[in-house]
């Protein structure tokens, strides 16, 4: 059996704050240690029915790389559904949610009182 392995190594300052987030990932094809300011990892325990996560960011994260970075996962989420259910109506209304979400979450950074 073959084996891939993604090592995840988290700094955190005094405060067990993350400060840095660092990846690297065997079958990338390099040993270059990858730099994040944001992660979102899930697991799914098929015994309990519940979805296991991990969600990090570091403090240099700004609020419009975090609405960025949402709106993206919601995306790719959408992609990874269809992809696997074959479900094209349901990941068509994820992406439909995910485009009005950016837009009100860009409409918030332009006018914050809006």
């Amino acid at each position: 059996m073959q084996k891939s392995s993604i090592q995840i190594d988290i700094h955190l300052d005094e405060k067990k704050m993350p400060e840095q987030i660092n990846w690297s990932a065997s079958e990338t094809g390099s040993d270059k240690v990858q730099r994040a300011k944001a992660m979102c990892l899930g697991f799914w325990d098929g015994m309990e029915k519940n979805t296991l996560k991990i969600d990090l960011w570091t403090k240099d994260m700004m609020v419009d790389e975090m609405g960025d970075f949402v709106y993206q996962m919601f995306f790719t989420l959408a992609e990874t559904f269809q992809k696997a259910t074959g479900q094209n109506e349901l990941s068509e209304e994820i992406k439909t949610f995910a485009g009005n979400f950016d837009k009100k979450f860009k409409s918030k950074l332009v006018n914050p009182a809006g």
